[in-house]
């Protein structure tokens, strides 16, 4: 009877218990984004029992996974407050407390930006989390949804199943959320649609004059279509992904980048093209000095070509756990491809091949995953339709809202989603957004991003917040999806989750000057602020033509360039297309030469464009010789423009119609970024 008995027992325990009792919580936060852990620990805060569930094994998203470069730098900073600020003190107190340089100085007032290592990072995230009482669960992916009429009261995974009042769904792609049964859209809006003259197609960027197709007329790697629609109509791409990977080119903690599983370079035979028509060519990726002589290896948004994989990213959000990894080890790949050609081929120039050969992945950075950043720069995934729909002209002309949870003041900033091969013959790059630049009062920002835009319908889902993947269209969804405004939205969630679970109450029927109340008691900020008048713009607006200025101008395009230089167009006004800067190396390596003749004798006054700001170098040193005569300066590019001025004089000198000028622009021993635009020589009269 004993045997019979304990076997029954244990039958019964093996029935019962196949899974785990269900774990509850006021709150349950998925997706551990910083939008995430900001809601989390904002919730915490307020008092609420908190489960943050991540799907991988990863804590932090971006900001903990490369991403070290922070997007603070918005136009008005003072705005982006809350647990934002709070998490960026505290990194910088991290450095601080160790006597650690930071190559950026922040400060509220002048926009600089934070820059900080992952590990730096993945600490401060994880303390803030353990302080708060949040309860962190990795590598917990959803399986299924239950619900009750329109409330979440179960979400399943394979660890188990979580109860709760209130949800969040803070990941990128909008999984929760879909799961839940709530409307949701991917990718870009008609024009039509949302009346945004910024949607459907974008051509910002000039026509390549290569050919896109193999000489049997199938398009070349790397070419995503050769009929991209109509211009004015949308579709379901989204804007390109990529690694945000930390270098370093310390030989005490260089790790060679790992060989490809494959590499064939006719993949990159478009680059190769690209090459060897480019008379001005530029390292293809963008770095960012770190601390500790470490670099931010990003997309380059102003190039042809970079990290970005342009059309593999279509499909992540909608993949399921296996389909995403297939995608990102299709990005790693990629990746190291195009380190592999871009430090070997012979069509690369070089000094960018030996440039970029001298950067290795950093020993003391993602141990756990070969020294790889483990998370995908996953820029743009689902957008809810929920009660408000943000557009283009809440950001651009309708800034103020009657319930606003955040102030955000970052361009519309859309990376590439197709390149295409023309027709008519040529190479084109289509997508990226970037009208305007962030400190033009005129283009509308800041504005206020008002809670609707983080609720479903109530008739969909009613104890559910949508912080990040919230409801926008593609061309408002490209200003609000930087970390900063998403670490300030996850805040705001958080609070109001607390506060609905507390009160019993749909997320809908939440009391907004309650919530008011307690995000001002954090530390956000709601009001618009009042912007000071800004001097009239240089002639010409955010593009200067050349031909249409005084004097002798010579536009960057028109130098001799030695060593490497970067192109951008993101500082407005320019003169021409854009400008070049050597990316704050002063390696001496960088040079530029300009040969021209005066139509005749007399003095002359030197004037510089370039866009002055504190990361610019002090000491640009500018050689003039004209015949027999030299003339050296040090010029401070950090010095403001006078008002309503598209140059700044550096000096004068004699010059001889009877001898070419040559005036040279090195970047030797320079402390910041040489900037590169345009020279301006006007005739001094008596």
């Amino acid at each position: 009877m004993n045997r019979l008995l304990t076997f029954a027992l244990l039958v019964f325990f093996a029935v019962t218990q196949v899974s785990p009792a269900d774990e509850s919580a006021d709150v349950i936060v998925y997706g551990a984004t910083p939008g995430g852990f900001c809601a989390a620990i904002a919730a915490a805060r307020e008092g609420a029992s908190v489960i943050l569930l991540e799907p991988t094994g990863h804590i932090g998203g971006v900001n903990t996974g490369g991403l070290s470069f922070s997007d603070s730098n918005q136009t008005v900073r003072s705005t982006v407050m809350g647990l934002f600020d709070e998490w960026h003190r505290r990194v910088e107190k991290d450095y601080q407390d160790r006597g650690v340089a930071l190559p950026y100085q922040v400060s509220v007032k002048d926009n600089s930006v934070w820059t900080y290592e992952p590990h730096v990072a993945a600490k401060v995230t994880e303390a803030m989390l353990a302080e708060a009482g949040v309860r962190v669960l990795p590598k917990h992916p959803l399986k299924a949804v239950i619900k009750d009429g329109p409330r979440i009261t179960k979400i399943d995974t394979p660890q188990g199943a979580f109860t709760a009042r209130i949800f969040v769904d803070a990941t990128y792609e909008g999984d929760l959320l879909a799961a839940a049964g709530v409307s949701w859209t991917i990718g870009r809006e008609s024009r039509a649609a949302y009346g945004e003259s910024l949607a459907g197609q974008r051509y910002p960027k000039p026509k390549m004059d290569i050919a896109g197709r193999d000489a049997d007329g199938g398009l070349l790697p790397l070419i995503t279509t050769g009929d991209a629609g109509p211009e004015e109509e949308g579709d379901r791409n989204v804007m390109v992904y990529s690694f945000r990977l930390c270098l370093t080119k310390d030989p005490k903690n260089r790790v060679p980048f790992p060989e490809p599983t494959r590499y064939d370079p006719d993949r990159f035979e478009v680059i190769r093209r690209y090459y060897q028509q480019e008379k001005r060519p530029i390292l293809l990726w963008d770095l960012y000095e770190l601390p500790k002589g470490k670099f931010d290896a990003n997309n380059g948004i102003g190039k042809q070509f970079s990290m970005g994989l342009v059309g593999a990213c279509n499909g992540w959000s909608e993949a399921d756990e296996a389909g995403r990894a297939e995608i990102w080890e299709a990005h790693k790949q990629y990746t190291l491809e195009l380190y592999r050609f871009l430090t070997t081929d012979p069509s690369v120039p070089e000094h960018l091949r030996k440039q970029l050969a001298e950067l290795g992945l950093c020993r003391d950075e993602f141990p756990d995953s070969g020294h790889w950043s483990p998370q995908l720069y996953v820029r743009e995934g689902r957008r809810m339709r929920g009660l408000f729909v943000l557009s283009q002209k809440d950001i651009l002309d309708d800034p103020a809202k009657e319930d606003p949870i955040v102030v955000a003041s970052f361009p519309i900033d859309s990376h590439d989603c197709q390149r295409v091969a023309l027709p008519e013959g040529g190479v084109i790059n289509e997508g990226t957004i970037f009208p305007v630049r962030m400190d033009r009062r005129k283009h509308g920002y800041p504005y206020q991003v008002p809670y609707r835009s983080l609720l479903p319908r109530p008739e969909e889902c009613a104890n559910l917040l949508v912080p990040v993947a919230l409801s926008s269209t593609h061309v408002a969804l490209s200003s609000i999806r930087v970390e900063p405004t998403w670490m300030i939205l996850g805040q705001s969630a958080g609070i109001a989750a607390a506060l609905a679970a507390r009160e019993n109450v749909s997320v809908q029927q939440l009391r907004y000057p309650e919530l008011r109340e307690r995000l001002l008691a954090r530390g956000q900020v709601l009001e618009l602020p009042v912007l000071p008048e800004l001097p009239p713009e240089p002639k010409g607006a955010v593009s200067l033509d050349p031909d249409s200025l005084p004097g002798i101008v010579l536009d960057d395009a028109a130098a001799e360039l030695k060593g490497p230089w970067s192109s951008s167009t993101n500082f407005k006004p320019h003169v021409g297309t854009g400008y070049l800067h050597d990316d704050r190396r002063g390696d001496g390596e960088s040079a530029a030469v300009f040969r021209f003749t005066v139509p005749k004798s007399g003095r002359y006054e030197l004037r510089l464009a370039y866009s002055a700001h504190e990361t610019r170098a002090t000491n640009v040193p500018i050689t003039v010789e004209n015949g027999s005569v030299r003339h050296e300066w040090v010029f401070d590019q950090t010095k403001p423009l006078p008002s309503g001025e598209a140059f700044r004089p550096a000096g004068t000198v004699d010059l001889s119609a009877d001898q070419p000028t040559i005036v040279t622009i090195r970047n030797r021993d320079t402390d910041g970024f040489v900037i590169l635009d345009a020279l301006q020589w006007v005739e001094v009269k008596d």
